[in-house]
């Protein structure tokens, strides 16, 4: 699994906050978002943390996140905060919670208004850089099939097959599916979600937070 680079050598928290100043100045999908039919200019949302034990790998912001720039500021946030057992308030104090998306801008709708994938150029230009500015990550969490195949790899099938099979990961990394309305229905045809993996999700988020 893709992880952090090599602890010998630490990230500081200066490096961080220089990456957060260079992606907030990312402009590299200007012209891919132009084109799409939201017409719209980037507008990155980074959410890092130097010292957060908790690491929530998720796709891409949605028009809200765009608009507020505050990630997870709309129904699927209440959702997975509903999932991972803690409050508004826990979920954005940044020693506890770091959001690192697949791409840190809203990739527009295209002509159906349905979303776009995240445009790989944005995981290719500052993951890698990313993670390893994040050296205290205790706990993955991967939301979503962008952010399953690139951190899994090989061993990402289909959502629904590598959530399932969570058990295999290690301690470190839980799947889950992103949490928007769609995830209601599938929710319900899989009662293990609910009955086996959100009470271990849950309690590995606790210990992660009160390691921290």
């Amino acid at each position: 699994m893709k992880a952090p680079a090599d602890s010998a050598v630490p990230a500081h928290p200066q490096d961080l906050e220089t990456l957060v100043s260079e992606i907030r100045a990312c402009r590299i999908c200007s012209g891919r978002f132009a084109a799409t039919h939201t017409a719209h200019a980037p507008r990155p949302v980074p959410w890092l943390s130097h010292s957060a034990p908790v690491l929530l790998a998720g796709q891409a912001p949605g028009a809200r996140v765009h608009a507020s720039g505050v990630p997870f500021d709309d129904p699927s946030g209440d959702r997975l905060r509903d999932w991972l057992g803690v409050d508004r308030e826990s979920f954005y104090d940044r020693t506890k919670f770091a959001v690192l998306p697949m791409a840190f801008c809203f990739p527009g709708y295209d002509a159906k208004g349905s979303d776009l994938p995240p445009p790989p150029v944005c995981a290719a230009t500052w993951r890698t850089r990313a993670l390893a500015a994040m050296p205290h990550t205790r706990l993955i969490l991967l939301i979503g099939g962008h952010a399953q195949r690139w951190h899994l790899g090989p061993n990402h099938r289909t959502v629904t097959e590598t959530v399932q099979n969570w058990r295999s990961l290690p301690d470190g990394v839980i799947p889950l599916p992103h949490p928007s309305w769609r995830t209601q229905g599938w929710r319900k045809s899989k009662p293990w979600f609910g009955n086996d993996l959100l009470p271990e999700l849950r309690r590995r988020v606790s210990i992660a937070l009160s390691d921290g």
